[in-house]
């Protein structure tokens, strides 16, 4: 196997090259090596792609269709995304100029991104919140400026966010980075909630870059998109792998207004030239045969939320309630004296259950734990009685 030459050795970008892995990842293997382990730590649904998205795929690839796709993605795929976009949240957006297919929703964040910022630009990131953010801005030469939000239950607040951009200097923040409903707190913002950033930022010189990558799975409340109340400053970040479960399929898209996604898809095209056919095709088929097969994998997770809550409480871990996503957010009791990343280690080695500690969603996330729910009741129902016996004995 071949060393690197000493020559190149000091030849790197000095940008990537301190950041770490995802965190969330780096638990997920670690934990992965012990034997009998249950692991609740990947955002992953546990569902099978519907067998007439599974159809279209193959068909695609039966019918030849292998050749380069336009780069901003399939006409017929555009077309389904703005029909469902327009559909179940009100949004307008026109399929040829409007939107762009990406390789999933992380993507779809680093070439909005990518489209956005300058070296020393400033992003607002409400935390805790999603691991890869931070890692995305940086790379392209941004400031990621975390914002605590556990002590205004998890959500920006319109004073939170004023506060901030009088601290940081508002014409150095390019971008606020949000993500709802949340992960890893399950908040789901309200019309009201919205209205409040909105009412701060639709005068300034700055983009809200809005992930609802879990649109289609609340609880008991409808999502309503950012970009119904400030279309022109709004850049959407969706895609079909929570929806769908079609994780591995790598589908995602953003829809802006024009001038943005010329942008945007340019730095799409340089980075991943077109997305593939057979996913796009499959895509196509769930957005519109399929746009309510989300329903059914709602409901269940709704079951699992309410039984996870529902034992975690008891058991003495603050949990909140979700209303959207598949992840419950715990807080640590004091009084068991270590933090979130000691807790993790130990539930795993000594209870065989993997969960996710919660400072590796930034700040406000340490000594909570984040569990995704996204796994069978009976392996959800064991790992409970696992931490139960667990924590009788801390």
């Amino acid at each position: 196997m071949p060393k690197l030459d000493n020559s190149v050795k000091d030849v790197y970008n000095k940008i990537i090259n301190p950041l770490g892995v995802s965190k969330i990842r780096l638990f997920n293997d670690k934990f992965s090596k012990i034997p009998g382990i249950i692991k609740l730590t990947l955002g992953e649904p546990d569902f099978n792609v519907s067998d007439h998205v599974k159809e279209a795929a193959i068909r695609s690839i039966q019918e030849n269709k292998s050749h380069y796709s336009e780069q901003k993605g399939i006409p017929e795929l555009r077309d389904a995304i703005s029909k469902y976009l327009k559909t179940r949240q009100g949004l307008d957006y026109d399929p040829e100029s409007e939107i762009v297919v990406t390789i999933g929703a992380t993507e779809a964040i680093f070439s909005s991104m990518g489209a956005i910022l300058n070296p020393g630009d400033k992003v607002i990131v409400p935390t805790p919140t999603f691991a890869l953010y931070m890692p995305i801005i940086e790379v392209l030469g941004g400031i990621p400026i975390q914002v605590d939000m556990s002590e205004d239950g998890f959500r920006l607040t319109g004073k939170k966010l004023e506060e901030v951009l009088v601290k940081e200097g508002e014409d150095s923040v390019k971008a606020i980075l949000m993500n709802f409903p949340g992960n890893p707190t399950g908040y789901e913002y309200t019309e009201s909630d919205l209205q409040e950033i909105v009412d701060v930022v639709k005068n300034k010189r700055m983009y809200v870059v809005s992930d609802e990558i879990y649109s289609e799975i609340t609880y008991g409340q409808e999502h309503v998109s950012l970009a119904k109340l400030m279309p022109g400053k709004t850049v959407v970040i969706n895609g079909l792998s929570k929806s769908h479960a079609m994780t591995g399929y790598r589908i995602g898209y953003i829809a802006a207004p024009k001038d943005f996604i010329t942008n945007a898809s340019k730095m799409h095209a340089y980075t991943v030239t077109a997305p593939s056919n057979p996913a796009q095709y499959a895509a196509v088929e769930a957005l519109t045969v399929g746009i309510d097969d989300a329903k059914a994998m709602r409901d269940v997770y709704q079951e699992r939320r309410d039984f996870v809550v529902s034992r975690l409480n008891e058991l003495g871990y603050e949990t909140l309630v979700p209303e959207g996503a598949f992840y419950s957010f715990s807080r640590i009791p004091s009084k068991y004296g270590m933090d979130d990343v000691e807790f993790a280690e130990k539930l795993a080695n000594e209870a065989k259950v993997g969960v996710t500690p919660g400072s590796a969603f930034g700040k406000g996330g340490e000594n909570h734990f984040r569990i995704s729910y996204a796994s069978s009741i009976e392996d959800l129902t064991e790992a409970m009685n696992r931490i139960e016996k667990f924590t009788a004995n801390l």
